[in-house]
């Protein structure tokens, strides 16, 4: 195993960089749709029930299906793999800011409009930092289910670790199959905790200590 590492190390580490890069990418976009669709179950209230529907069916989805589905539109490479990632991302997030903004207290909304504030301001500095702590919590779990997504959407060549995982697989028996499915297993475990350190360091950073659970 160590001698196998050591044969690969450099391409290990960059698997593992470019594993972590497709996860955060696809989770920063992830967070900024499923923010702006829940402003807008925010103000239309009725969009709420069709919201949560959206995140529970969606997350029944097999990703293999997906990938399936995506297949004859985008082809097979990392965009396939990211739109994949993305699309899993968004749910939990999506389901955590409705709630998160559903939570804030209207009377603080009314007093900062009492103060002259824009909606744009309301929505910056009032709704989305008390809302913050639910939705960081969303994109936390986020986060760590994209890991695992993003090492099936190596099944379309996707980047990242993923693949030493399907050529251990697919070598079933061979001298280095093990090799190759405990590096890529191992290695996405790795990433998917310091991922958690720093989502950790995240909420410390921006939750305020006067909310913060």
């Amino acid at each position: 195993m160590w001698d196998f590492i050591g044969e690969r190390g450099d391409l290990i580490a960059f698997n593992a960089l470019q594993h972590a890069n497709l996860v955060l990418q696809a989770v920063l976009v992830a967070t900024l749709v499923a923010v702006a669709l829940a402003v807008l179950v925010n103000r239309f209230r009725v969009l709420d029930p069709i919201a949560n529907t959206i995140s529970a069916i969606g997350l029944t989805i097999p990703s293999f299906a997906l990938v399936g589905l995506l297949l004859p539109l985008t082809m097979i490479g990392a965009t396939t793999a990211f739109i994949c990632v993305a699309f899993y991302a968004t749910l939990p997030i999506l389901r955590n800011a409705v709630v998160g903004f559903a939570q804030v207290d209207e009377t603080l909304i009314e007093s900062a409009r009492g103060m002259g504030m824009s909606e744009a301001s309301v929505l910056l500095r009032v709704r989305l930092p008390l809302a913050w702590p639910v939705i960081h919590a969303g994109v936390r779990t986020s986060v760590q289910m994209s890991m695992g997504i993003a090492a099936i959407a190596a099944y379309v060549l996707g980047p990242g670790l993923g693949g030493y995982i399907f050529t251990g697989l697919s070598q079933a028996g061979g001298v280095n199959a093990v090799n190759y499915a405990l590096v890529g297993t191992v290695g996405i475990v790795i990433v998917a905790v310091i991922a958690d350190l720093l989502m950790l360091l995240l909420g410390r950073v921006t939750i305020s200590k006067g909310i913060r659970a």
